[in-house]
């Protein structure tokens, strides 16, 4: 490949990306007390949240508008052309909405703002002319006057980009007024890795009952080797005679054994190879948390507890068992 060529790309496309940047640090900068009242109008709205905008902007009010419903604020994509013909049906008392159009003089748009004045419905403006026909009609308009970043300033690139970040910034916003917890979000992403990550617990993927890999303090190593391989786990956890969890024996720990007593490992007790003190999780934790868990350890299993404190595992689960559940 041509060494100039990739230099003068390279060039543009940083260029493009440092214009962007510049563009949500200068909005970021002139943001005021109107992103405080488009937040709160969001926050209070009892309705759905209406987003409206031709072309790239409608583009990023789809977005917007999933975000929004993400965090559970009902939110909906209304074409300005299409509502024109019969889609204005669609709104009602009680929702509000935001209109994203960078000169503000948009004619479709336009034409539907007595409608929504009619209903009396709170309207947002997210535009780069504050004294745009379309900004006369908003409650509250948030400044979106940036430099596109293609050569002719024509093509909307800085400008939707830094819309998009200022409905993020909203969106979090409210997140926090209504202390939206990690349960909330999941519980709408119940789909794909997040909702995996966010739902799925200990308890959905552990081994349990004949299952659980399990040898005493006093079995021999012969025996335990045979635990260990028919489980298929790579470990056994080790009992007292009251079912307690006393220790936990690996394939590491059966390398160690094996250097350390020589030709007696098989003859030895299971309390005299195991590890002390082994690394259990609660049934009711997340997933991903038991994988962190492993990771900080480096170790492959965990034993699962009812409750903390209790010394009676219930289960066992495994790095596998989160491969196979995709949450690696």
């Amino acid at each position: 490949m041509d060494e100039t060529r990739v230099k003068s790309l390279l060039g543009l496309g940083k260029e493009v990306l440092k214009k962007e940047a510049e563009a949500i640090l200068k909005v970021m900068n002139e943001l005021d007390e109107n992103f405080v009242k488009a937040v709160e109008i969001i926050e209070s709205c009892k309705g759905r949240v209406i987003l409206t905008g031709m072309g790239k902007s409608g583009i990023i009010c789809k977005k917007i508008a999933s975000t929004l419903t993400s965090i559970g604020s009902p939110a909906v994509f209304l074409h300005p052309a299409d509502s024109l013909h019969g889609d204005l049906g669609m709104l009602r008392k009680g929702d509000c909405v935001i209109i994203v159009s960078r000169s503000g003089e948009t004619e479709e748009i336009i034409k539907i703002l007595p409608a929504i004045k009619r209903i009396d419905l709170s309207t947002i403006i997210i535009t780069g002319n504050t004294n745009s026909t379309v900004a006369r009609y908003g409650d509250v308009v948030l400044k979106v006057d940036v430099e596109e970043a293609c050569p002719y300033n024509l093509i909307p690139t800085s400008s939707t980009t830094a819309s998009l970040a200022l409905g993020d910034a909203i969106a979090v916003a409210i997140m926090a007024l209504r202390k939206v917890r990690l349960e909330d979000f999941a519980f709408f992403h119940p789909g794909g890795t997040i909702g995996r990550k966010l739902l799925l617990k200990v308890d959905d993927l552990m081994h349990k009952g004949e299952e659980i890999p399990k040898v005493y303090e006093n079995t021999l190593m012969k025996d335990t080797i045979l635990e260990i391989t028919s489980k298929r786990l790579g470990v056994t956890g080790v009992y007292n005679r009251q079912e307690e969890l006393v220790g936990v024996i690996t394939d590491g720990d059966l390398r160690r054994g094996i250097e350390k007593y020589g030709n007696s490992f098989l003859e030895r007790k299971a309390s005299e190879v195991m590890t002390r003190n082994p690394k259990t999780i609660l049934k009711d934790d997340l997933a991903t948390n038991a994988l962190k868990k492993m990771e900080h350890y480096a170790i492959t299993s965990l034993f699962v507890l009812e409750r903390e404190g209790d010394k009676k595992p219930i289960g066992i689960i495994h790095i596998h068992d989160l491969l196979k559940a995709k949450i690696v």
